[in-house]
């Protein structure tokens, strides 16, 4: 399929004319057109399609859609009936009234299309410049982040339904392929056990014994697939089968083929595939809190006087905040990298803020991790803040006086810590050895000059009101993860694998944006906030005081 870009796409006068009579105040999807004349050209797709095919339908109509979908919490039905039926819809992307649109399965074929490789991202930057363009975003200022835990698609199973679930969906694509393979295999105990989905009971009877059978096939079914596809050319099922019976099953010394058990050890969840059918959804464990699925970064501006926009969504199968920090400031290089970037502490680290402020100029706001070294847990003895440090001299001063001079930076092309290290005579016989640092022989890592010092002030201006108060406006970044959870239900996956679910995100943050600029206060309006009360007008008159609305201030 081709793409045959339509330059300058007017709005038919009847459109227009019918649009602005029935909507006199516009809607969102008319002010997307009226605005920022639509959000993308066909030009900017052009490298999506190859020059020879069939003409496929406008990329850029069909972007606009799949925003309009996600801001108004559609179905791929509903919104390709909206494009029939709904005038603001037809004003949006150009259309005749008598346009009968396309089919639903459409949107599903582009969003495969958007899904690959970087082109979600792409698009997102495309709409964000055409926004900066028509003077709605500023760039260098302040920008915020947090993470949004996004449960899977896949329902969640126990040890016996997932390897259990795994048998039949190899059962199922073979069926489809090569039924001839299944004839001398299959049995009547075969289809009991696999002839539909596999749900049980929380409690199901002779688990052990069944999850040996359940092993037992599907070694089995693997070894006639292996003898039919010799070279390792199995169906992906097939692959998919094999990993979990590696994971959850192991040949004992005895030469027994059978189930794990908490002895033998089981994969990381990193690592352990928790769904056949949505193999990249990893279980993750933070706090409290558990799930299966991935984690979102949505980072948002939050200048003062200006609406907030999402600049910059990443999905991510779950890991530490702080390992998300540089791809997010790599994509954000292509719009505009804000001078300030607010994040709470699970993003910090002496190493990220420096990288940040020497590769990006960008000044990482937010409260260093603090120590986790025994002595300060327990708030007794001492650790390495206790030890005084002199670069200069390139020497340690431990707290009972003894002075090393055994340094030596790490082998590295950037190092990031120094190594200093006490001798058996200085450690030995010290009187305050059991409240000091573990260790016989104390080898103590210190960060370098240059991060120890952005380390000290980064905990001096803690201290500060002004950090603060600049600080605070991070908060503000958990009422855009509530929009994104429940307001456009990117809580849950709406598709499976990792690509797809980024798409959501992407669409979900353009959506929000559309949302919010859209109603925002036309050019020139004059604010007018609500007028006191009789009673707040008689406090005022007995000059009595009375609270404010929190976000009014003092």
């Amino acid at each position: 399929m081709s793409l045959r870009p339509r330059p300058g796409a007017e709005i038919p006068p009847l459109t227009m004319r019918v649009a602005r009579a029935s909507n006199p105040h516009g809607t969102t999807a008319m002010w997307i057109r009226d605005r920022l004349d639509g959000l993308w050209n066909d030009e900017d797709f052009t490298a999506w399609y190859p020059r020879d095919g069939r003409p496929g339908l406008s990329p850029a109509q069909l972007a606009t859609v799949c925003v309009l979908q996600y801001a108004m919490n559609l179905s791929d039905r509903q919104a390709a009936e909206a494009v029939r039926c709904r005038i603001d819809f037809k004003y949006a992307l150009g259309l005749e009234l008598e346009d009968p649109g396309f089919h639903h399965s459409v949107l599903s074929d582009f969003r495969d299309r958007l899904a690959e490789g970087d082109r979600a991202d792409r698009l997102l930057g495309l709409a964000l410049t055409r926004i900066r363009r028509a003077g709605l975003l500023k760039g260098r200022g302040k920008q915020r982040t947090d993470s949004i835990y996004v449960l899977s698609a896949a329902r969640e199973l126990t040890r016996l339904e997932l390897v259990s679930e795994a048998v039949r969906a190899v059962l199922e694509d073979v069926a489809r392929g090569a039924p001839e393979l299944l004839d001398e295999l299959v049995t009547a105990e075969w289809a009991e056990r696999y002839g539909r989905q596999v749900r049980l009971c929380s409690q199901p009877s002779h688990p052990v014994a069944r999850l040996e059978q359940v092993g037992a096939d599907a070694r089995e079914l693997l070894q006639r697939l292996d003898a039919r596809f010799p070279g390792g050319a199995v169906p992906a099922q097939a692959r998919v089968l094999r990993t979990i019976l590696v994971q959850h099953f192991l040949v004992d010394g005895r030469g027994r083929f059978r189930p794990r058990t908490e002895r033998d050890g089981r994969p990381p969840s990193r690592v352990r595939i928790e769904s056949p059918y949505e193999t990249e959804a990893r279980w993750t464990r933070r706090g409290d809190t558990r799930w299966t699925g991935y984690l979102a970064h949505v980072t948002e501006t939050c200048d003062d006087k200006r609406i907030n926009v999402i600049t910059d969504v990443a999905t991510v199968v779950s890991s530490a905040d702080s390992q998300a920090l540089p791809g997010i400031h790599a994509r954000l290089k292509r719009l505009r990298l804000p001078g300030q970037h607010l994040v709470d502490g699970g993003y910090t680290s002496v190493a990220g803020m420096d990288a940040a402020a020497r590769l990006h100029r960008v000044t990482l706001v937010g409260p260093l991790p603090s120590s986790t070294s025994p002595q300060h847990r327990a708030e007794d003895g001492f650790g390495r803040e206790n030890f005084v440090i002199d670069f200069d001299q390139r020497e340690v001063t431990c707290p009972n006086g003894q002075v090393s001079g055994n340094w030596r930076d790490l082998p590295v092309a950037e190092p990031t810590s120094v190594v200093v290290r006490f001798d058996a005579r200085q450690c030995g016989r010290c009187p305050e050895q059991a409240a000091c640092t573990p260790g016989s022989f104390r080898s103590l890592y210190f960060p370098t000059r240059r991060m120890h010092e952005l380390q000290a002030k980064n905990r001096a201006d803690q201290q500060d009101a002004n950090w603060r108060r600049l600080y605070g406006l991070r908060s503000g970044a958990e009422g855009t993860i509530e929009e994104f959870a429940h307001g456009h239900r990117a809580r849950r996956c709406r598709y499976r694998g990792l690509a797809k679910t980024h798409v959501q995100h992407v669409l979900t943050a353009l959506a929000i944006n559309v949302e919010r600029l859209s109603l925002q206060e036309p050019v020139g309006h004059s604010y007018r906030p609500r007028p006191p009360t009789a009673f707040q007008q008689y406090l005022d008159a007995r000059g009595l005081p009375r609270p404010l609305w929190w976000r009014q201030g003092k």
